[in-house]
């Protein structure tokens, strides 16, 4: 029996990752010498706004978010003076207002990550069983926050186009004071004072478990991973719109989005890989698939099929490493530590690699680019390519964890 606040939980998700879905994409282009002219340097701090977010998320906003207000009103205000910022930024033409704004976003949007996940575990009855159903709205929304630019940039292209992505500050920021008056219609969620002796460093105990040889690897492979994956979002936009691919400009982020399509095809049936598989060949298929994808950006950036084509491996991507990374960690360590020892790689994924990310490719894009804005976009590619080869090689002769740490036969969330 489902439970009774289920819908409400999936349209929670499904606007929560709208919000993130409907300006990641595309803001880099809009921040370039087409649209605010910003420098490289600009480009990165402001990319860096949502990491340096998530840093503080692990180590305090999110406790601070469970331990001191109820869930649905922490998302409400969150979401509203989140949403007002992001609003802020259509308008925001200089670097200070620009980035301040989506600092203070970032701020108030990432705690609400966790929060939402916390509500959802709160109210349904069988959590195991149902949140895989309640996360998946998340992805829709992803899938859905790609369309409403379709139509703002039908018949829009060259300089034009670039100055009509302003509007997806006005999407995401829309959703977000949407999901902040219905945020105060889901189910009462108190908070959650901190237990007898519980830190506010609890991942210092999970990262202890780092001395075990095959987490360590794990880990250093996690931050190499997690740096490919936010590097896709930060160049694969204006890749596929640029005069060698040709995509226009309406059709960037649907084109995106055929990889969330995947991601959910692709849960679909990881149990049945892991199982027969294992944890290492799982999770170096799920690097190899960064691989591929980006050889083909690499070698192939003229057969616009082929470039739309392995949108679909972002699903391998992320099921076969992220997904599996996270039923391992539940598998490999103590229950009173598997809370801190998520959060602790959540700081690899959303935050230390979203960082290097951004340091990293952004000022590399800029030393491959020509005075006349021409990328070598084959370089640039071959860069996250030799990464991947590099982390699945690792994997492969360094990664041996316990032979008692069995795959699930099935994955429910």
């Amino acid at each position: 029996m489902k439970s009774p606040a289920t819908k409400k939980l999936f349209v929670m998700m499904v606007l929560e990752f709208f919000i993130w879905g409907a300006w990641l994409p595309l803001i880099w282009g809009y921040m370039g010498a087409d649209g605010l002219n910003f420098t490289d340097l600009q480009i990165t701090w402001v990319g860096s706004a949502f990491a340096i977010a998530s840093v503080l998320g692990i180590f305090f906003s999110n406790q601070f978010a469970d331990r001191h207000f109820a869930a649905e009103k922490f998302m409400s205000f969150s979401h509203l003076v989140g949403g007002l910022a992001i609003l802020g930024m259509y308008w925001a033409k200089d670097f200070p207002t620009f980035f301040g704004l989506m600092l203070v976003h970032s701020l108030l949007y990432v705690p609400t990550i966790s929060v939402s996940n916390s509500i959802a575990f709160t109210h349904l009855k069988d959590a195991q069983k149902e949140f895989g159903l309640v996360r998946m709205g998340g992805t829709i929304g992803w899938i859905l926050a790609a369309w409403p630019l379709y139509f703002i940039l039908e018949g829009k292209t060259g300089a034009d186009a670039i100055a009509a992505r302003a509007n997806i500050f006005l999407i995401s920021g829309a959703a977000s004071i949407a999901l902040a008056f219905f945020s105060l219609s889901l189910p009462h969620t108190p908070a959650k004072p901190a237990s007898k002796g519980e830190s506010n460093f609890a991942w210092l105990k999970a990262a202890m478990f780092l001395k075990k040889p095959f987490l360590l690897i794990l880990f250093i492979v996690t931050f190499i991973d997690a740096t490919i994956h936010n590097g896709y979002f930060l160049l694969a936009g204006n890749f596929l719109g640029s005069d060698v691919v040709g995509i226009e400009q309406k059709w960037i982020m649907p084109v995106m989005s055929i990889g969330q399509i995947a991601e959910i095809l692709t849960m679909a049936v990881l149990g049945w890989f892991l199982s027969r598989l294992g944890w290492k060949t799982t999770m170096i298929l799920g690097i190899l698939g960064h691989a591929a994808r980006f050889a083909v950006f690499a070698f192939m950036p003229e057969n616009q099929t082929m470039i739309i084509a392995v949108q679909v491996l972002h699903g391998i991507c992320y099921a076969f490493f992220f997904a599996t990374l996270y039923i391992f960690i539940d598998a490999a360590f103590p229950k009173d530590s598997r809370s801190s020892a998520q959060g602790l790689f959540n700081l690899l994924v959303l935050g230390l690699g979203d960082l290097a990310a951004k340091w990293f490719f952004i000022p590399l894009q800029g030393r491959l680019t020509s005075e006349d804005g021409v990328v070598n976009y084959k370089e640039l590619f071959l860069w996250p390519t030799g990464l991947s080869l590099a982390a699945a090689v690792l994997l492969l002769i360094a990664f041996f964890p316990p032979k008692q740490l069995a795959p699930p036969e099935e994955v429910t969330h």
